[in-house]
């Protein structure tokens, strides 16, 4: 089972697999030196980092070579402080100098210390990187990582340690009360306690943690949305990356102020839903903070569904924002579990599409569903995102995944209101629908996944020459 602390983390902009995740990898690399060189950085003479696959096709417009070198610095997703990225980069930028760890200066020249293999991936994961340090003996300290979606990071030891246990098929040891492997599971666990899904994560959770602890980590992350979004219809012009998308949220926020109040309901109401995510991924697209739910590429749409439950149903509390997240969290963690959340792996349907059903169960729990209801609501939103392809113009996380968040925001909760309008029952299971994303992500063609070769990536904008797609720089901006 996945806790809601690995689900839900607070980072920075654009992408949590090309961006959160590069940045998380270089952090364990200073510590891996650290560990074997104890403490001493001073042999340290070079660093060389190569990006393969996907973190190297679309890493220049996801500023995968920017975290990388941020976390090498000694910076990390949930405490930089992204106002300052250029003064932390300025000496590698302007003196070729490196500040290792903030302990060692080395000479680092971007131009040849990076290297880019677009062309070949590793066969573990298509989100590969290899950090290499050499020493002043001529010797090499070295560790492969894996960017598996929603920031999770692991070497490749660890990769191999649950390919074998997956290959075992033999029961894990849990530090979890009531663990859960399907939906399936949680249905007959619920039905067994007599818990709701959320009293199900919640027993979980504060089996292994303080129930204060796992409440005011649910508190931040809604502020840290709450923030975003306010952040984000607050700022205008264009944003970086040299498609020249301009921003909308303020200038809608504006609108909306003016025309109606939030009050309104009906299909007013879903234009309050588009603002609200628009100004989330908008502070994504910039590089600003987020929280990855599940991933940063559809970092709108749980915030967006949680605004929408704030302003237009009328048993709002504090307590159901935190009942929301734990059982977003539930769905979110069958997903990663049985298929994937990596656009890298299988196309935006498991960014955008797990995002969506996480937020319809979500939705589907505070507005009174059964569980039941709730695990059939995440199964509409996740069904009507089979498919979805991941195919950003130029890398960018801008067109169409700014828009795609909006849509997705407006298809949950129009399954939560579907699924509520049921009794539960579904011709399709929640754990079909899963099966079934992961086997149209393994069918679907490379150049559809997060890559940028395929798509709109290659037809939406002839501005952008084919041959340099994927290497347009984004910089950070603080949301």
């Amino acid at each position: 089972m996945i806790s809601i602390f690995d689900m839900f983390k607070i980072g920075v902009g654009p992408s949590s697999s090309h961006t959160v995740g590069p940045m998380v990898a270089s952090g364990r690399f200073l510590a891996l030196l650290g560990e074997q060189l104890h403490g001493d950085f001073s042999p340290i003479t070079g660093i060389t980092i190569e990006l393969y696959g996907s973190l190297s096709a679309t890493g220049k417009g996801h500023a995968t070579d920017t975290a990388t070198l941020l976390g090498l610095l000694g910076h990390a997703p949930r405490t930089i402080d992204t106002e300052r990225t250029d003064e932390y980069l300025s000496d590698i930028r302007t003196h070729q100098k490196m500040n290792l760890g903030d302990r060692h200066v080395i000479d680092f020249d971007e131009t040849t210390d990076i290297l880019w293999y677009s062309d070949v991936t590793l066969p573990q994961h298509p989100n590969g990187m290899t950090l290499i340090a050499t020493l002043a003996d001529g010797t090499r300290i070295s560790e492969t990582y894996f960017s598996i979606g929603g920031g999770f990071v692991v070497d490749n030891d660890e990769f191999k340690a649950q390919t074998a246990q997956e290959q075992l098929d033999a029961p894990k040891k849990s530090p979890y009360p009531y663990p859960f492997e399907l939906g399936a599971d949680i249905e007959r666990l619920c039905h067994t306690h007599g818990f709701s899904i959320s009293e199900l994560m919640l027993h979980n959770e504060t089996a292994v943690r303080d129930e204060e602890e796992v409440k005011d980590y649910l508190n931040d992350i809604w502020a840290t949305m709450q923030a975003c979004v306010n952040a984000g219809y607050q700022k205008d012009g264009i944003l970086p990356g040299g498609l020249n998308v301009k921003r909308r949220a303020k200038a809608l926020y504006d609108q909306l102020s003016k025309e109606y109040s939030k009050a309104d309901g009906g299909l007013l109401a879903m234009d309050w839903v588009n603002l609200y995510a628009l100004a989330v991924n908008e502070q994504n697209a910039s590089g600003g903070r987020v929280v990855t739910a599940p991933t940063n590429g559809a970092a709108g749409i749980i915030p967006a569904v949680l605004h929408y439950y704030q302003g237009f149903i009328p048993s709002f509390s504090y307590q159901g924002v935190r009942e929301f997240l734990l059982v977003a969290g539930a769905i979110g963690a069958l997903i990663k579990q049985n298929a994937s959340i990596s656009g890298a792996e299988v196309g935006c349907q498991g960014e955008v599409g797990s995002a969506c059903a996480m937020a319809a169960a979500g939705l589907a729990h505070v507005m009174g569903g059964t569980v039941a209801q709730c695990l059939n609501a995440a199964e509409i939103g996740l069904e009507h995102n089979l498919g979805l392809t991941c195919d950003p113009i130029a890398g960018l996380v801008q067109v169409p995944c700014i828009e795609r968040n909006a849509m997705a925001s407006v298809k949950a909760i129009n399954a939560a209101r579907l699924a509520l309008r049921g009794d539960g029952s579904h011709h399709v299971s929640l754990d079909k629908a899963i099966l079934t994303m992961k086997e149209t992500g393994l069918d679907m063609m490379d150049k559809y996944k997060e890559t940028a070769r395929g798509g709109l990536a290659i037809h939406a904008d002839n501005r952008i020459p084919v041959a340099v797609v994927g290497h347009v720089g984004v910089g950070f901006s603080q949301c």
